[in-house]
């Protein structure tokens, strides 16, 4: 593949990368992947599936077009296989792979009534499905579907959902028993909820209800762990007037079929500073960064049901979006531009780190800061 990759894409050398990288997108641009727990190559290794924005110079505005592309990484060729009006800035149309090169999915959006939906498209012939629900992570299997209300994601953080008209997302009051973590079977296009968030806050302890008074709960993030046994939500509490520098975070998560609820990181864990919680490879535990000692973040490892929370990497400072590799040592993560282990310029680096030994390298520095921000 490297040999392949070098006909057909330029070397990003800047900076003296100390692995090898390619630019997969040379041409018009404006492509993304969405997050760092899906993976955007596809299940044989020879697409790359992404969201290309219609424009970079200002915000969208709902109803603009984006598109789903596809680089052969064989031959270098682009293809769009399809247009898309259910994305956002963030994640894009939340593009992602199932079980074979065949099924790919993402979100489109109804503009008439303004309902969201996901699509199962098989890229090689064209045929697709549309499913009754949305897609914000799809399983290991590629059978299942799960996501919040992509209308709502808004009211807590913007760019994670759909671009909607103002006025049409609803509004949440309490913990409501029509939002939560939906569930859609990708081969009959079937959507229910799995799991309310009035269901959330009634059964899960040590979530306290009296604590959070006076405002609202709202799905964000959810997430398959590797085995597709248990999901992970990262719960939102916004307070009454919508003000989120007051807002409370914590990481819920459930057995496959909902039940199992459990809260891995308590609001008062996340509170002092923490972002970007992921699966680690055995399914059991969550990688995130906390500001566990109050000295500043670190790589923290929590069971799924709260009963560990420990310092993953003793002494490395965390950042970024940390991934654990699957031999249990080595941990791959960024930093944003504000970091403290980014350069300053606008560059940050691609982290190795070895959380036994203590050390890390920085495998690649690059610009990530664009010449237009979005929200």
């Amino acid at each position: 593949m490297p040999g392949t990759l070098s006909l057909h894409f330029p070397r990003y050398e800047l900076h003296e990368p100390r692995v090898p990288v390619w630019c997969a997108t040379p041409g018009v641009g404006r492509l993304f992947h969405r997050f760092f727990d899906t993976s955007p190559f596809s299940p044989s290794g020879r697409y790359l599936a992404l969201t290309r924005l219609p424009f970079e110079d200002r915000l969208p505005q709902p109803g603009d077009v984006a598109e789903v592309v596809l680089v052969d990484l064989h031959t270098g060729k682009e293809r769009t296989v399809a247009e898309t009006r259910g994305w956002d800035t963030q994640l894009g149309a939340q593009t992602q792979w199932g079980a074979t090169d065949h099924d790919l999915f993402f979100n489109d959006m109804d503009v008439e009534s303004w309902t969201p939906f996901g699509v199962r498209l098989d890229p090689v012939d064209g045929g697709r499905r549309l499913l009754d629900g949305t897609v914000y992570m799809v399983s290991p299997d590629g059978s299942k579907a799960i996501s919040p209300c992509l209308l709502r994601t808004g009211a807590t953080q913007a760019g994670y959902g759909v671009l909607a008209p103002h006025g049409v997302a609803p509004v949440n009051r309490g913990a409501p028993e029509n939002d939560g973590v939906f569930l859609t079977d990708t081969v009959t296009g079937a959507s229910r909820l799995l799991v309310s968030l009035a269901e959330i806050v009634e059964r899960t302890r040590p979530l306290d209800p009296d604590v959070f008074v006076g405002g609202s709960y709202y799905g964000a993030h959810v997430k398959w762990n590797p085995q597709g046994t248990r999901i992970m939500l990262v719960l939102r509490w916004l307070p009454d007037g919508g003000d989120t520098a007051h807002m409370e975070r914590m990481v819920v998560t459930m057995n496959a079929d909902g039940s199992g609820i459990a809260i891995a990181i308590p609001a008062d864990r996340w509170k002092p500073g923490g972002h970007h919680p992921n699966w680690c490879p055995d399914g059991e535990t969550v990688l995130v960064n906390l500001n566990l000692h109050g000295d500043g973040l670190r790589f923290v490892t929590a069971r799924y049901d709260g009963s560990t929370l420990e310092d993953a990497a003793p002494g490395v400072m965390g950042s970024g979006h940390p991934t654990l590799h699957p031999d249990g040592r080595h941990i791959v993560t960024d930093a944003y531009p504000n970091e403290p282990l980014a350069y300053g310029d606008g560059t940050t680096p691609i982290r190795f780190v070895d959380r036994l030994a203590g050390t890390e390298s920085a495998l690649v520095r690059i610009h990530v800061v664009p010449p237009f921000e979005g929200p």
